[in-house]
């Protein structure tokens, strides 16, 4: 489904991924882990068309997308859900939600899609005529991810999406990650700390220094020592 073969991508003159590749399936969930400034986020948002890549390949469903604009590879069911969540906070919950429908595939099944995540999320359906900016930090990470699935997402691309919240909270995050994951959409992860779902990925990149450290699944990954003991806490 999606193909990330020997990227590389610069800031400037900056390079900060080197020869990165990975794959994910029709419904998969992989995670991404490593220190921090070291090229998953970077890593996410070149396959999204925020950042071109200088060299390598990104395909989806067989297409080349490496250097197509993000709202084209929104169109095409790629959605990227920042660490930074870029809400509207003076806009209520609602129409932050429908603005994740603006794409043309994404709009005629806007009410349809209503209906989706406020089933995933029924805080924002209590309060969806609330100001963005009334939240609270689960509430809006939680609105961040259900303003990209708006967009008829099949793959959604989450930067840290438990960063800074309470562990009641986070595990709450994790398990809507879950539901999302069980009802089919593919999923690329970015995370810290993934005991929570682990058991769920399909695979495990570990990212270091721009490059792709450590490739396997859950049981090649618990025999590695780095990622047994500072990643999964086991």
């Amino acid at each position: 489904m999606l193909e990330v073969e020997s990227v590389d991508a610069f800031y400037g003159e900056f390079q900060v991924l080197r020869g990165v590749s990975l794959r994910l399936e029709a419904g998969e969930l992989v995670v991404l882990v490593g220190p921090n400034g070291h090229g998953k986020s970077t890593l996410l948002k070149t396959i999204c068309g925020l950042l071109r890549p200088a060299a390598g390949s990104i395909r989806f469903e067989g297409r080349e997308i490496g250097g197509l604009p993000p709202e084209t590879i929104v169109e095409l069911g790629i959605t990227y859900v920042a660490e930074e969540r870029h809400l509207f906070p003076g806009m209520s919950v609602l129409k932050n939600l429908i603005l994740g429908a603006y794409n043309r595939n994404a709009r005629p099944r806007r009410e349809e899609n209503l209906e989706y995540v406020f089933g995933l999320f029924p805080r924002l359906r209590e309060r969806a005529h609330q100001l963005a900016s009334t939240l609270s930090g689960g509430e809006a990470r939680m609105l961040a991810m259900a303003r990209g699935l708006m967009s008829n997402a099949r793959v959604l691309a989450l930067d840290e999406p438990s960063l800074g919240l309470a562990p009641k909270l986070r595990h709450e995050v994790f398990e809507i990650i879950r539901e999302i994951h069980r009802r089919g959409t593919g999923i690329v992860l970015v995370e810290q700390s993934i005991p929570q779902v682990a058991d769920l990925a399909n695979r495990i990149y570990l990212v270091e220094e721009g490059e792709i450290a450590f490739s396997g699944d859950r049981r090649q990954a618990l025999s590695n020592e780095t990622l047994r003991e500072a990643l999964l806490g086991m």
